[in-house]
């Protein structure tokens, strides 16, 4: 039973002698920088990597979403009573995330 490297191997070669990578856009080209990377504060990048390859994000990424979300659930909102409920926590929400960074920039870690 081959390994997991040696079917990932051979999946490439198959890729390969179709025609199927060369076809790609970015084939031949190098690799975009990682500017994320770069900019994430160098005490950070270990830990966020390996959540990032987990399926993870960071808590305040996780944040930035919901905020989003919620936007758009407000801007879709036609009961007036709804969309004042709905502001408020986005205000929370934004409070939150405020605070949480601060405390990141207070303790030097951003």
């Amino acid at each position: 039973m081959p390994t997991l490297d040696e079917q990932i191997a051979q999946s490439l070669r198959d890729s390969q002698h179709s025609g199927e990578l060369q076809s790609a856009p970015s084939w031949g080209k190098p690799l975009a920088p990682d500017t994320a990377f770069e900019q994430t504060p160098e005490e950070f990048r270990l830990g966020y990597k390996m959540l990032k390859e987990a399926g993870y994000v960071p808590p305040e990424v996780e944040t930035m979403k919901r905020i989003a979300a919620l936007r758009e659930v407000i801007a879709a909102e036609t009961d007036p009573a709804r969309a004042d409920e709905m502001r408020k926590r986005l205000s929370e929400l934004q409070q939150h995330l405020a605070l949480r960074l601060e405390k990141l920039r207070m303790s030097g870690s951003l």
